[in-house]
């Protein structure tokens, strides 16, 4: 059994988010815990698509928070309520594959030491149909270690991982963004054991706004805050650190022009 985490805030869109957890809700192997946390409160609009679902399905639980306080602290809210060792995690705007869950929790059964195991994904823009990339990670712990010096190794909405050393060594820090970077950082410097399929499982929405979050001051103090961190803690080297801040900096300065061409011809397939 597994349980699946993903937050919800009022500028999401309805109907990607009624494809988000109609994606779980088809998964081969279906989860008994889909977790949805309103970070703050969210317009009718979401409500009803949420209404609409757990009518349809008791498994789905809606947590309110009184205001919105991110996705970090709202995902740590959620963590304390899933039911499962196993947690899916999931986007409002992303879509995974019907045997995503299954070909992880094989992964888990395969290796019970396994703390973290992600996926490659597939991006697009608007309709599933219209693939502008593709994402590859590592695969195997070690790989995925040393990757995770410079970029992240996992997919954010794609990873399966366990409640217990999630909270043990995480939770989610106080960041607007980046969260997750700030927790690989955490659990993998603690010795926590990974991998990730070499399968496509998950469908990562990847348009013009994508790009404006990743040119934000917001996005690119809080990488280099983390990737400092990381250098402190021990976990990289201060050429790791300085890489990372080099580079963040040239996608903040740079056009978007320049930015597209990196993440296109440099950083993806």
């Amino acid at each position: 059994a597994y349980s699946v985490l993903l937050t919800v805030y009022k500028n999401d869109n309805p109907e990607y988010l009624r494809l988000s957890i109609e994606s779980m809700l088809n998964q081969t192997i279906p989860s008994n815990d889909i977790v949805v946390v309103k970070d703050g409160p969210v317009p009718d609009t979401i409500q009803a698509v949420l209404d609409d679902l757990s009518m349809k399905n008791s498994n789905i639980r809606q947590l309110q928070l009184e205001k919105n306080v991110g996705l970090g602290l709202a995902l740590n809210e959620g963590l304390k309520v899933c039911k499962n060792e196993l947690i899916a995690r999931m986007d409002a705007d992303d879509i995974s594959l019907p045997e995503r869950c299954e070909k992880q929790l094989a992964m888990f059964e395969a290796d019970p030491e396994l703390d973290i195991v992600g996926c490659q994904v597939i991006e697009f823009d608007g309709s599933p149909d219209n693939v502008v990339g593709k994402r590859r990670v590592p695969l195997d712990n070690e790989s995925i270690h040393k990757y995770c010096r410079r970029r992240d190794p996992f997919n954010h909405p794609s990873v399966m991982y366990r409640k217990s050393k999630v909270m043990l060594y995480g939770p989610y820090g106080d960041y607007r963004k980046n969260q997750d970077s700030d927790l690989w950082v955490k659990l993998l410097s603690k010795g926590c054991k990974c991998a990730n399929s070499p399968e496509y499982l998950l469908m990562f929405r990847f348009d013009e706004n994508t790009y404006k979050k990743r040119k934000s001051w917001t996005h690119t103090k809080s990488l280099i805050e983390i990737r400092r961190n990381a250098w402190k803690i021990g976990f990289s080297s201060f050429s790791d650190f300085m890489f990372v801040a080099c580079a963040q900096m040239c996608i903040f300065i740079l056009p978007e022009a320049f930015q597209k061409f990196i993440y296109r011809k440099l950083l993806r397939k």
